[in-house]
This record gives structure tokens, C-alpha cells and sequence, in this order.
């Protein structure tokens, strides 16, 4: 019989050619979802800011994350962990809903949207088209102005920075529980990560969220229970209300960034684990893709932002990871999870401050790769830097800088820079500012 299973898991998972076993796969599974399980307790939070039922959407989170894992273990059979995206789940809540003032039903419709149009890109091969012709300068810097409006928001939501009449925003009161655990929570985290310690961030968020229920400031509520219903989330996105013209940058936003960081991921997780072949291609990259995307339409169906392929899947790839039983185990385990809905429904906002903080450093790594000795490359990225979390928007944020780019490349004589494509979505973002 073990050998039955074993042929059979091997076949639906893959060996992709690595001297690895069943044991080890599902080992470096359980240390992957460890790294990222802190989903689970930050995405309800985030997207119940926006009027989402909290309950469904940890139901929500950890179903799509169960799909988009075992589309990505069966079908494409890579080490490659999935779940809602940071960045894209705050955009959703305090740039869509919140900051423009749609309904959280047109926000899934427009995650849907763009979840459509990736599949579109992945079935006929146009992602590559549309990676290089963006520019490297512009990919990194809106990666890293989602790190700083991660930050932006953990500070906000934990109040270390408040709203301040004079200078619109000032430090807070350090020495009020909320803003001394965020920070706790942060060091901590830091800590465990620098000592390699699998499952640092779940650790900093539960270990603050202990302290609050020990000093009275959370209620204890249970651990376990049965699953809440998914049914105020479940098909209850507005496709139409998404094709409002106001919302075509939103939907473009939702794209490039997940569009980014999934090649990103792809291409870092599957080179440490020496999947890529001698040209340096990615085995089964169109299915990769394939099953993000469809991951991401599923999500919004369910009730949940863009999902995303997860760097911490290296985590798992450190451990032995190779093939798509890696991704699978993970899948099993968010599928476990949702029968710890009190859990997650006891931790605080200032329990996962901390964590956003934390990945809106990792996310910041990317403006080491700018040449900041070219102002046509790093004016753009200060753009998009700066503007993403003071506009409060990563559409304002990616719109401001494609459009930066593309005036100072014309008035710096380096025009033929200017691809395509990059001219295309400067006209049609510049036509947005001034007409709509």
C-alpha cells in the first residue's frame, strides 16, 4: 500500500528530477505554512475594515489559499506556496473602500477583473510581453512603495503615528498598551527571524496577543470551533459595479502587483531550489502562473483579495521542498485552519502591526537594486515611494510614477527608453487625472 501511494503521489505531484522524498516534502510543507501562517490572522483583520464580516473572510483566506496551493502542487507540481497577498489585501481595504469610497462588493469585482485578465496573460503567453516591457526601475519601485504604505498603515493602525491638525501626522502616545505591544510584537519578530526560528511571525503575533488576553485587554474566546459561515462573502462581489471608469487603475494595480510579485516569486523559490533549468527557465512557468491567477479569481468568488505566490514558500525550499507535495501539504494545512476561527478571532489589531511592519521592511530590500545615479531611473522610484502611502493609494502611487517616467525620459532626450507599453498606460492614467 505505501508503495501504491507513494507511485501515486509521485505522479500527481511530480519529482521534477530532485532526489527527495515523501517525508521531506511534507516536512518542508509544514515549515512553510508555518512562516505564513500569520495570514490567516492579518487578512481578516485588514478586510474587516472594509465592512467585511470577519468570520467569513478567515474562511475565505484560508479556502483560497487551500485552491491556489493545490492548483499550484497538482497541476503546475512546484514547491510554491499560495495566499492572499500583503500589500494587495490593504490597497483593497484603505485605498478601494475606504480612500475612494467604493463598496467592498465592487472591490472584489475588480480583484475578479484582474484575476480574469491574468488568466488571459497566462493562457497566451503575454506575461512575458508585459514583464519586460515595464521597466525594471518601475517594478522595483512599486514593490517597495507597497513596503512603505504596509508601514504607513501598521503605524497608523497601532498608533504609533495619529492624526495631527498642523502637520497631518505626529507621533502617538508610546506609552498606551496598543502602540507599546506593536512594537513588541515587531522586535520580537525580528528576533525569532534573525535566530532562523521557523514560524517567527505566527510566534510574534500569538505571543502579543497572549499578553493582551493575560492583562484583560482581549477576551479569551476558545481556540477551536466550528467553521463560521462563509455565506456574507461567498459570491458577493459586483462585477459591474467594478467596470466603473473610476476603477480601471484599481484594476490595473491589482494586476501589476500581482503580476509582479508572482514572477518574482516564481523565479526566486524555484532558483534555490535548483529547478531551472541551463537557459535559466522556470519548469512549467505557464501553469505557475496559471494557477495564481485562477487562485486569485477563485478568492474573489469567496470573498478574499488577490492571492499571490508567497516568498516564504523558500522557507520550505530551505527545508527540502522540491515538488508540488510541498504546496499541497500547505493546502491541507489552511484547510485545517479554519476550524481555529476563535483564535484568530481574538487577535487585536496591534497584534498584527507588528507583522505588517515587519514585511513592509522585507519589502523595502528592492531599492538596493536602483541606480540612483541615473535621475531618469530614480526620480520615478521616488515617485512611487513617497506617493504610494502619502496618497494613501497604490493605483495614485503606480499611475504618478509610470507617468514620471515617461516625462523625464522625454525631456532627458532618452525617449526611445519609452516602451510601448509604458507610453500606452501613460496616456490612458494621464487622461484619468485630468478628465476624471
Amino acid at each position: 500500500v505505501s508503495i501504491i501511494t507513494k507511485d501515486a503521489i509521485e505522479r500527481c505531484c511530480g519529482r521534477n528530477g530532485q532526489n527527495t522524498t515523501i517525508r521531506t516534502e511534507i516536512l518542508a510543507g509544514i515549515t512553510t505554512f508555518l512562516t505564513m501562517a500569520y495570514i490567516i490572522f492579518v487578512n481578516p483583520n485588514i478586510l474587516a475594515d472594509a465592512g467585511m464580516d470577519r468570520g467569513a473572510v478567515f474562511v475565505a483566506t484560508c479556502l483560497a489559499a487551500a485552491v491556489g496551493c493545490f492548483i499550484m502542487g497538482i497541476y503546475a507540481r512546484l514547491p510554491v506556496a499560495l495566499a492572499p497577498g500583503m500589500g494587495l489585501n490593504a490597497f483593497f481595504t484603505y485605498g478601494v473602500v475606504l480612500g475612494m469610497g467604493y463598496t467592498w462588493q465592487t472591490a472584489l469585482g475588480a480583484v475578479f477583473l484582474s484575476g480574469c485578465i491574468f488568466v488571459f496573460l497566462s493562457l497566451f503567453k503575454i506575461r512575458e510581453w508585459v514583464i519586460t516591457a515595464i521597466p525594471n526601475s518601475l517594478k522595483q519601485g512599486i514593490v517597495a512603495g507597497i513596503g512603505a504604505f504596509l508601514a504607513f498603515i501598521a503605524l497608523k493602525s497601532s498608533g504609533i503615528i495619529v492624526a495631527n491638525e498642523a502637520t497631518f501626522v505626529s507621533l502617538g502616545d508610546l506609552q498606551q498598551f496598543s502602540p507599546m505591544m506593536a512594537a513588541l510584537g515587531f522586535f520580537l519578530i525580528i528576533g525569532l527571524v534573525y535566530r532562523n526560528i521557523p514560524g517567527a511571525v505566527t510566534i510574534g503575533i500569538l505571543a502579543v496577543s497572549v499578553i493582551a488576553v493575560i492583562t484583560g485587554n482581549v477576551a479569551f474566546e476558545g481556540v477551536m470551533s466550528m467553521p463560521p459561515a462563509i455565506a456574507p462573502t461567498f459570491l458577493q462581489l459586483d462585477i459591474a459595479g467594478a467596470f466603473d471608469v473610476g476603477m480601471i487603475s484599481v484594476i490595473f494595480a491589482f494586476l501589476f502587483v500581482d503580476l509582479f510579485d508572482t514572477s518574482g516569486t516564481l523565479i526566486g523559490v524555484t532558483n534555490k531550489a535548483g529547478l531551472v533549468d541551463k537557459n535559466g527557465d522556470i519548469p512549467n512557468l505557464d501553469k505557475a502562473l496559471l494557477a495564481d491567477s485562477t487562485a486569485t479569481v477563485a478568492g474573489s468568488l469567496l470573498g478574499t483579495s488577490s492571492t499571490t505566490s508567497f516568498v516564504e514558500s523558500t522557507a520550505g525550499v530551505a527545508a527540502g521542498g522540491r515538488t508540488g507535495l510541498m504546496a499541497v501539504t500547505v493546502g491541507v494545512l489552511f484547510l485545517l485552519s479554519i476550524f481555529f476561527a476563535p483564535l484568530a478571532g481574538m487577535i487585536p489589531a496591534y497584534a498584527t502591526a507588528g507583522a505588517i511592519f515587519y514585511v513592509s521592511v522585507l519589502m523595502l530590500y528592492t531599492l538596493k537594486d536602483i541606480d540612483w545615479e541615473d535621475l531618469t531611473e530614480a526620480a520615478p522610484v521616488a515617485v512611487v515611494l513617497l506617493m504610494t502611502p502619502l496618497t494613501y493609494s497604490i493605483a495614485d502611487g503606480i499611475s504618478l510614477g509610470f507617468i514620471t517616467y515617461t516625462v523625464v525620459k522625454v525631456l532627458t532626450g532618452k525617449f526611445n527608453q519609452v516602451s510601448v507599453a509604458v507610453w500606452a498606460l501613460t496616456i490612458i492614467l494621464l487622461a484619468k487625472i485630468v478628465f476624471l
